[in-house]
């Protein structure tokens, strides 16, 4: 990384600063994206960075410029934790898609070209285990979370003969203020076993060493996964378990 152009979106906290924290500390070059000017500037000057604020789905102009004309490594970290059935508001199901999947995609298309160009780009992309497999209480947030997978997996499908390396981070609870906002679902699914930002850092490192796609900072969360596509009425049977359980600390 030393020297590299990297661009970290959503990270004013959590996640997306230890990933800029942990960028920087290999010797890269780090933009901090966060819709919070105050926090990205807090974060890019503890790292030596750029702050560049604004919405993740339109700084790939800026950041470029700011990188003095390259990014190699693009983290799609922002995203909401949006809660409710399939009867939120249409607007919290759009916002949703715009975060967690199209502000990817306007990304992608805005760097692709560059990359194909120069046969060699990094795209990583802050999935979930939710994209993989589902979250109780959160429909908005689960199925944007596989869409944000589906497209990532496309993107290393389609390009990495030509150069360009793509990762999914896919982890279960991270200690963040998107974890304390998941309430009483989140203490029942994801606290028990909540891990810290670096950690999530430090399993895409070791994941890009071994040019891995598929990055679990819950390793336990692969058996998870091969038990959904395995046997998908027993997995399904065992989450409805844990969503009657939830359902009865709301009553």
């Amino acid at each position: 990384m030393k020297d590299k152009g990297v661009v970290v979106t959503g990270a004013g906290g959590g996640i997306g600063a230890a990933l800029a924290r942990r960028f920087a500390a290999e010797g890269a070059r780090v933009v901090v994206n966060d819709l919070d000017g105050a926090k990205a500037k807090a974060v890019a000057d503890e790292v030596g960075g750029i702050a560049v604020p604004g919405d993740a789905s339109g700084i790939v102009p800026r950041a470029t410029e700011a990188l003095g004309g390259t990014v190699d490594v693009y983290c799609a970290n922002a995203g909401l934790g949006s809660a409710g059935s399939e009867a939120a508001p249409e607007e919290v199901w759009a916002a949703a898609w715009d975060v967690n999947v199209m502000a990817h995609v306007r990304a992608a298309h805005a760097l692709l070209p560059g990359w194909l160009e120069r046969g060699g780009g990094r795209f990583v992309s802050t999935v979930s285990a939710a994209g993989l497999l589902t979250m109780i209480g959160a429909a908005p947030y689960s199925v944007t979370k596989h869409g944000a997978y589906a497209f990532a997996e496309w993107l290393s499908l389609t390009y990495r003969h030509r150069g360009l390396k793509v990762h999914a981070i896919c982890p279960q609870g991270v200690r963040t203020d998107m974890l304390a906002a998941t309430g009483s679902a989140g203490d029942i699914v994801l606290t028990p076993t909540a891990i810290e930002p670096e950690d999530v850092a430090a399993a895409l490192f070791a994941g890009m060493a071994e040019e891995r796609f598929l990055i679990l900072p819950h390793p336990e969360v692969a058996a998870y996964y091969e038990a959904r596509a395995a046997t998908p009425d027993k997995w399904l049977t065992g989450m409805n378990h844990i969503q009657r359980k939830w359902e009865a600390t709301q009553r």
